[in-house]
């Protein structure tokens, strides 16, 4: 009797700890499947915003092309307007600043701005907004350049304080490549710079770039 007895009790912790064996493997596999859940959702946002950010990007290049002016300014920020950076090295105090309003009433006319000084010479650049937009911020046709998302890819002698001024706002970058003929030193880009309002990605800056002197 007492042998049938610790037979039955050995077989018990023996039941007993493959059941608590079992539930841990499944405790693990849903960890796991959540795990993998949580990772498969990120990555769908990620590329939801990338395919976001790249239409918005291609276009405003588009706009900037066909001098739509209009076009354009309804990528601008609502509440936090638009800045203009003539180089990589942007200047919050002195770089042309415009609140989305200020933009559209000025757009149309021939007023003259102050956008910065030429690298250089360092004489200020005087234009209207038509003019700087098509004759710098628009100098080549960037809807043919490599395109990047919150990568840089023009490289120069100008400190590029970006994420600096811009913590943990997505940029897109527009790249064309320099000539053999320059030593590939008359490489051009384009920056913009987005944040998201509302659930839609608006622009709050617009930074050319080039190699200086």
């Amino acid at each position: 009797m007492k042998k049938l007895i610790a037979s039955i009790f050995v077989i018990s912790i023996v039941i007993a700890c493959k059941k608590n064996r079992d539930q841990k493997v499944i405790q693990k596999g849903d960890s796991t499947a959540h795990t993998k859940t949580e990772t498969n959702i990120e990555f769908q946002n990620k590329t939801m915003k990338e395919g976001a950010l790249q239409k918005t990007n291609n276009d405003i290049l588009q706009a900037l092309k066909a001098k739509d002016y209009k076009t354009f300014a309804s990528f601008i920020h609502p509440e936090k307007g638009i800045t203009f950076s003539m180089y990589a090295f942007i200047n919050p105090k002195e770089d042309k600043h415009f609140s989305k309003a200020e933009f559209e009433q000025f757009q149309p006319t021939k007023t003259l701005f102050t956008w910065g000084a030429h690298d250089g010479s360092g004489d200020a650049y005087k234009a209207t907004i038509n003019e700087y937009l098509a004759q710098w911020v628009f100098s080549k046709d960037f809807t043919a350049g490599k395109y990047s998302v919150n990568t840089f890819q023009g490289k120069g002698n100008s400190l590029n304080n970006l994420a600096e001024v811009y913590p943990k706002k997505d940029f897109t970058e527009n790249y064309i490549k320099g000539t053999e003929k320059n030593g590939e030193m008359d490489w051009k880009t384009i920056r913009f710079v987005f944040d998201e309002f509302q659930g839609t990605y608006y622009l709050i800056a617009v930074i050319n770039d080039q190699w200086t002197i």
